[in-house]
């Protein structure tokens, strides 16, 4: 069952699982495209797993056609100062939720990777996933800091949006930091290989993969 709702200070697309609650939650991230329907069917499968799955509408009811990255990259500049607020009152909002069991992991993708990290240093999340989450780099200071829920990142060898080294910098500071972590890099995968209705850069053998390791993260840590 899924409704739109309102959360904290930001409405979104709810997927609930059958049955009785209350369940684990994860809050679903968008890319910079905004809420559109492949977000909500990554929502939607996270419920047929088990759990009480919020993707936040960051961009307040706009977005922005696939392909249009002028469009996006304004809609981005637009509400990206406020957005870690906003998840960070729809984490509190998960918390008192009656069909909430209190456990709560964040998971994002592209823009919405950077921000499940940014929330992982703003509230105390039982686990983070970030899938090629752009401009990592600017949260790497506050992760030193903040950081200490488990982590699992995941990265395509071919994509031109993260700069050289960033993956390996990750990796090296989630060592440091001592968190349990794994960040994977697929072969002959790009930017947003995960997006199954974008074809060109579509990748569904590692897809697949990295479905089956998010389920099993989260598996871990938020039953």
């Amino acid at each position: 069952m899924s409704d739109l709702i309102q959360l904290g200070n930001v409405n979104g697309y709810l997927a609930k699982p059958a049955g009785a609650g209350p369940f684990a939650a994860i809050i679903v991230i968008q890319e910079w495209w905004g809420l559109d329907a492949q977000t909500k069917s990554i929502a939607e499968r996270f419920a047929k797993a088990g759990y009480l799955a919020f993707a936040p509408d960051l961009y307040h009811g706009e977005a922005a056609p696939l392909g249009d990255g002028e469009n996006a990259m304004r809609l981005m500049q637009k509400y990206a100062p406020n957005a870690p607020q906003g998840l960070a009152s729809v984490f509190d909002a998960l918390k008192t939720h009656a069909d909430c069991n209190g456990k709560i992991g964040s998971v994002g993708f592209c823009f919405g990777g950077h921000m499940s990290l940014r929330l992982s240093t703003l509230k105390p999340l039982d686990a983070v996933c970030t899938f090629y989450g752009g401009g990592m780099q600017q949260v790497f200071p506050d992760l030193r800091k903040q950081l200490k829920s488990p982590i699992l990142g995941f990265f395509g060898d071919e994509d031109l949006s993260i700069p050289a080294g960033t993956i390996e910098e990750f990796d090296q500071l989630l060592d440091e930091v001592g968190v349990e972590h794994e960040v994977i890099t697929y072969p002959n995968s790009g930017h947003a290989f995960f997006r199954a209705n974008d074809p060109s850069v579509y990748k569904p053998e590692a897809a697949q993969d990295a479905w089956e390791k998010v389920q099993h993260f989260f598996a871990k840590h938020l039953n």
